[in-house]
């Protein structure tokens, strides 16, 4: 019974790493282009830290940006309850990623009108912003 149960296993486990293999293929920091994908990665501190009302304003905010057309995936997050380590930085408000195809892409996010009212009617609730944009080497 153990070699079945072991058997089992190691099948499901190679249909379980084939799966993910196949699932990397599409989500690769190269496009079909031939570019190479870009993150872009926001940290936004609050000027009042302590206001629920602001931070969900800012998310609200946030949330909008999910219609322009060359953002490929967003993720807006806060500061995540992980072990407090001195390489881990969880002084920021909230944060959001986001991936574009390429650099275009995240050209065409600056002066779109959305990101552009974004900034207009948010900006006011932020006192630092800190922004990564870094493209995929692999």
């Amino acid at each position: 019974m153990k070699k079945q149960t072991r058997r089992t296993f190691m099948a499901s486990a190679a249909v379980l790493t084939a799966g993910v293999a196949s699932g990397m293929s599409l989500t690769t920091m190269e496009t079909a282009k031939g570019k190479k994908q870009l993150a872009h990665h926001v940290f936004f501190w609050l000027k009042n830290r302590d206001s629920k009302e602001d931070l969900n304003k800012l998310l609200e905010g946030l949330r909008t940006l999910r219609k322009i057309e060359s953002v490929r995936s967003l993720h807006i997050g806060v500061p995540a309850s992980t072990e407090l380590r001195p390489v881990v930085d969880a002084s920021y408000s909230a944060s959001e990623l986001i991936f574009f195809d390429d650099v275009e892409g995240q050209n065409v996010y600056q002066v779109h009108p959305i990101h552009e009212k974004f900034v207009k009617e948010y900006s006011h609730l932020w006192e630092k912003v800190v922004v990564y944009d870094a493209i995929g080497v692999e």
